[in-house]
């Protein structure tokens, strides 16, 4: 029989997507750890990543927990959770501080990013993050960390990353009320970046798309750095409600379709697949799976044309060194790989979590991107090694955070 873990050294993480709940509950520190609990329930009360029915929603986290606490056995009581959504902004900013004393302290990256952060945030927003791009000393040569080296005046560039202050209070209620109190709240993006990409595609640059439920996530990531971000209203839910309408099914049985035979490659291959799919629906049918493949296409070359539209915008293209990672439930479409590289003409992947040995088999997947990425966020937060850099950044922003949850309650 397993033996009971005390709630107070575990870490639990719960990705509230708009179409499961997931949470796992992780024992160890940020370079060991074991994944001991894992929970899932269909969700029901959020639409594109946002609270619309805080009852439904508040038990779809119950029975996910419940299910993490059985595996476990031990009582969850906080968590660290990601957030998403067509409310997410984000922008890129510049500030620029004297140096006092000649060697560059902490206080002084506190302050260039702080000055950096000095922008117009959209009303009823919150800065969800700051994140550092590179600083630059003395019009000299951009660098990661400043720390220690001598210099006048310093600049930094940082990405500030917005969200709804009310989208962001519905969903804390809805966790509060399950019975977890929220320690962090993450852009899951960037969680879902932690778990699936490497060091080197992150330091020679590369594009993640996270396909989930109700919304994509996309990072841009060069040098090190996050460089772009940005959340489109497009993902799994509507290759499924373009099936049930053009299949004239119910929503259930065309997101059996989708898992069971979903696919985009037979049209770019120009030849037809043969199998013959029976649907049981509004009405029994038999349908070509060329059919259902041309619709999950036309949808799925919409979000990924999207997305390139963004990035030419904003010309970024040049920083997809390494090329595209597609991650969440979406990427396991067939095809997906194919497709992406006809329109982004770069090296494509599908990004399965980077799991720690002895890891169970089930997170092998990339709908638990998000979830994975954050048990990694909160042991990070968790460990005493964090670098010098990281800490007092980290601090301020989850101090404002804890700050920020703290005036709704």
């Amino acid at each position: 029989m397993k033996k009971t873990v005390f709630s107070d050294h575990i870490t639990v993480a719960i990705d509230i997507g708009t179409t499961k709940i997931c949470v796992l509950v992780a024992v160890g520190n940020g370079d060991s750890f074991e994944i001991i609990g894992v929970g899932k329930s269909p969700s029901d009360g959020l639409a594109k990543g946002v609270v619309v029915d805080i009852n439904r929603t508040v038990e779809s986290i119950k029975a996910a927990v419940r299910e993490a606490e059985l595996m476990a056995q031990c009582k969850i009581e906080e968590a660290c959770i990601g957030i998403s959504g067509g409310h997410i902004k984000s922008t890129s900013s510049q500030g620029m501080v004297p140096v006092k004393r000649g060697e560059i302290r902490a206080s002084d990256i506190a302050q260039v990013v702080a000055a950096a952060r000095a922008v117009a945030v959209p009303e009823g927003h919150q800065v969800l993050h700051v994140l550092p791009q590179y600083f630059i000393i003395d019009n000299q040569e951009k660098i990661a960390d400043p720390l220690g080296m001598y210099g006048v005046r310093l600049e930094a560039q940082v990405h500030i990353v917005t969200g709804s202050v009310a989208s962001v209070h519905n969903l804390i209620k809805c966790c509060e009320l399950a019975g977890i109190k929220v320690t962090d709240i993450v852009l899951e993006q960037l969680a879902s970046a932690d778990a699936v990409l490497t060091y080197d595609e992150k330091k020679l640059g590369v594009l993640m798309i996270d396909i989930g439920g109700g919304t994509s996530d996309v990072a841009l990531f060069y040098n090190n750095a996050i460089r772009h971000t940005m959340v489109l209203p497009v993902a799994g839910n509507h290759f499924t409600h373009d099936l049930a309408i053009g299949l004239r099914t119910t929503l259930n049985e065309a997101e059996r379709i989708k898992k069971e035979v979903g696919a985009v490659e037979a049209v770019l291959g120009g030849s037809d697949f043969h199998e013959i799919v029976s649907i049981n629906g509004i009405n029994k049918q038999i349908v070509a799976q060329k059919d259902i493949v041309a619709i999950l296409f036309a949808r799925a070359h919409e979000l990924l044309s999207l997305v390139n539209k963004d990035l030419t915008a904003h010309s970024l293209q040049k920083m997809m060194g390494t090329g595209l990672v597609i991650t969440g439930g979406g990427a396991l479409l067939k095809g997906m790989e194919k497709l992406a590289e006809s329109i982004f003409h770069v090296p494509v992947r599908i990004g399965n979590p980077n799991l720690l040995p002895h890891c169970v088999p089930i997170l092998n997947n990339p709908m638990y991107a998000t979830g994975y990425g954050l048990i990694l966020h909160a042991l990070k937060k968790r460990d005493s090694t964090i670098t010098r850099l990281a800490g007092p950044l980290v601090m301020r922003i989850m101090g404002r955070m804890k700050s920020w949850m703290t005036d709704f309650f």
